[in-house]
């Protein structure tokens, strides 16, 4: 036996158009009568026809995570997972389901993808993830009606945007080791510095330095890669290097364990020989050997903002603040100690 929206609402002591808000989340339905609804549609054994409500709606009830790294970035790097844990978070409160996708920018083909998913709106409103200073998306994301909220931050684009504080983050992770007596401070980046974060945390860490008059060596200044094995590779240029830093800056502690491992193998005492700071504070930072002093972003935070921002947007809504930047702490634990 079919059963249909008239048999839940003949159940329920209801009007169609009751059982119809309730599931289409009508603020105007009451709770007592939500929970009846529901109940009928469960012991009837009712489902809702999705595309059938797609059609009337004209929503997907979909909200597209669009990561602008290789899928490998997206699934070694913890604090992007964080970050989604928000976005799902938020999202599935407001009954909304997450299509996650990435899509590196040196791949034409995906960017072709990309744009078929946003002209042939396959969801109601898009995060973006990780943008690069060349990103090609965004001149023709100028051109679409799609609601879009970046997380992070695109010179020169005005689009809704919830980031950290990436520049300031950096520059306290250096200060702290500039007040612990440091004088001769590398750096490994998260990223490469066609990544707009990988820029500001560089930023950061170069202003910490300029405003204690240190000196800047480029060949300490060394990119990541996302992932613990670039943070391992980077570390070994150090550690070889002639005047080998005494502390070290790993903009990402995800990079910072790779870096870790690099300094074991060669015999390094940490942090008696080399201090190190990480950046981002993932959930295992404090079980680190040692303790990884370490900046924390509020990930989950940042997630849940740029959904909830997203789809307000979808909504129809014109938020007062479009542009968010949320603050960073320091978190000192073991592996920073002084000179």
């Amino acid at each position: 036996m079919h059963v249909t929206i008239k048999d839940v609402a003949r159940k329920a002591g209801v009007g169609i158009g009751t059982v119809s808000r309730v599931f289409n989340r009508s603020p105007l339905v009451s709770q007592e009568t939500q929970m009846r609804v529901l109940q009928a549609a469960q012991e009837l054994g009712y489902h809702p026809d999705v595309s059938a409500r797609r059609l009337v709606q004209g929503r997907t009830r979909i909200i597209a995570f669009i990561e602008r790294h290789t899928p490998r970035h997206l699934y070694v790097d913890a604090f992007m997972s964080q970050v989604l844990l928000g976005v799902h978070t938020e999202s599935r409160e407001a009954g909304y389901h997450i299509l996650l996708e990435p899509f590196s920018t040196t791949d034409v083909n995906g960017d072709n993808r990309l744009i078929q998913l946003i002209r042939e709106k396959h969801a109601d409103g898009i995060i973006i993830s990780g943008p690069r200073i060349d990103d090609p998306i965004f001149s023709t994301l100028k051109d679409e009606t799609l609601p879009v909220v970046l997380h992070g931050n695109y010179p020169g684009v005005a689009l809704p945007s919830v980031d950290a504080d990436n520049f300031h983050g950096a520059k306290l992770a250096t200060q702290h080791l500039i007040q612990l007596g440091h004088t001769r401070i590398g750096m490994i980046s998260n990223g490469p510095f066609e990544y707009t974060a990988a820029v500001a945390r560089r930023d950061g860490y170069l202003a910490a330095l300029e405003e204690a008059d240190l000196p800047i060596d480029p060949a300490i200044i060394l990119p990541g890669g996302f992932s613990p094995e670039s943070g391992y590779q980077a570390m070994q240029v150090l550690l070889a290097s002639d005047q080998r830093p005494s502390a070290v800056f790993v903009a990402s502690d995800t990079v910072a364990v790779g870096a870790i491992k690099a300094s074991r193998a060669a015999g390094v005492n940490l942090p008696g020989d080399i201090a190190i700071v990480g950046f981002d504070d993932i959930p295992w930072a404090a079980y680190l050997t040692p303790p990884l002093t370490t900046v924390r972003l509020p990930a989950q935070e940042i997630g849940r903002q740029a959904a909830k921002l997203l789809i307000q947007l979808i909504d129809g809504k014109s938020p007062k603040n479009t542009q968010k930047l949320l603050p960073t702490k320091l978190i000192v634990r073991g592996s920073s100690t002084p000179v």
